[in-house]
């Protein structure tokens, strides 16, 4: 027999179901939140394809509802540095894409804010940089190059990215590690991955320098010859040696990673660890560095805070050795 429900208990049953649905709405709405991602650069870069793979990854594996990407491009990353800093103090929500590029790019431009007023939140990936020659170089080798350089230093120009940008910082490493004079050698600075390239195949620079996937298209097919690669050991699925196997003792790697914004709480910065571990522990972005050939480097919290202030004093001394820094 069904139970005898009268008008008034009819509505109370109707409001209660209705209060469970809306709680119940609210609780999956809050499991997802909205993040804001700055990318310091034009559409296209390392920090554009970081961040959009960052939006991407996030909302696959559900662990947000909305990811916004904007672009704020200028002086090496340091204006968008300067709009986190001024405009998401306290924002728990605000990210910003970062990396060694960026450091640099504080000193050079003598940026009033640094990456240490931002607040560190994850080390995601690294890039190995690599020395590639046209198939028709004569240089064969590290040695062959090296050999040119100490027979005339002048005639010997390295092509690379921004100027003080990491490409730069690699070639006077270089420059410094087998004895030459790290201010004073002929870098030649482009505006994007695309122009060193074009510039190496049309043999207008004798090398050229920058991430390994910017070139590995050309070095596979035979029409870029890689003279090595500053990874501390071989890698694999990359058939290039170390820079440490021909006798050069030079190691780099371009990290990239996620900054967050000043003056947000404690829990705040924690919430943002988990989520991004979370995320880069997802197939989805198992899947994206494989697509993009990037190392996973991944490092958080305390341990990346550490790693982000030791990298800007070691970056402040070889920005200065090459003479980057205007006095």
């Amino acid at each position: 027999m069904l139970p005898n429900i009268n008008g008034a208990g009819i509505g109370r049953a109707l409001r209660t179901t209705l209060v469970g649905v809306t709680l119940a709405a609210a609780t999956t709405v809050a499991l997802a939140a909205d993040y804001k991602i700055l990318v310091p650069a034009a559409p296209g870069g390392g920090y554009d394809q970081l961040g959009r793979a960052v939006q991407a990854a996030l909302q696959a594996s559900k662990l947000a509802d909305r990811v916004q990407v904007t672009n704020a491009a200028g002086a090496g990353g340091t204006i968008g540095l300067a709009q986190l800093i001024n405009n998401s103090k306290g924002d728990g929500h605000a990210l910003m894409a970062s990396g060694k590029g960026m450091v640099s790019a504080v000193f050079i431009n003598k940026s009033p804010v640094t990456l240490s007023n931002a607040t560190p939140i994850a080390r995601l990936t690294g890039e190995y940089e690599v020395l590639v020659v046209p198939a028709s170089s004569p240089l064969k080798t590290m040695a062959d190059l090296v050999a040119a350089y100490k027979a005339n230093p002048g005639a010997v120009s390295w092509a690379g990215g921004f100027a003080g940008g990491v490409d730069q910082l690699t070639a006077g490493m270089i420059v410094q590690a087998i004895g030459g004079e790290a201010g004073k050698f002929n870098y030649v600075a482009f505006g994007s991955g695309g122009e060193v390239l074009a510039q190496v195949l049309g043999g207008h620079v004798t090398v050229g320098l920058g991430g390994y996937n910017e070139f590995a298209g050309q070095i596979k097919v035979g029409k870029l010859r890689a003279l090595a690669v500053t990874a501390p050991a071989r890698v694999k699925d990359i058939d290039v040696a170390t820079l440490k196997e021909q006798g050069i003792d030079v190691e780099f790697v371009n990290w990239r990673g996620l900054m967050a914004a000043p003056g947000i709480t404690e829990a705040q910065r924690q919430e943002l660890v988990k989520v991004v571990t979370q995320m880069a522990k997802s197939d989805q972005w198992k899947a994206t560095l494989e697509k993009n050939e990037w190392v996973d480097m991944l490092m958080t919290g305390d341990e990346f805070r550490n790693y982000v202030e030791a990298e800007q004093k070691t970056v402040l001394k070889l920005v200065n050795d090459l003479g980057l820094v205007k006095k």
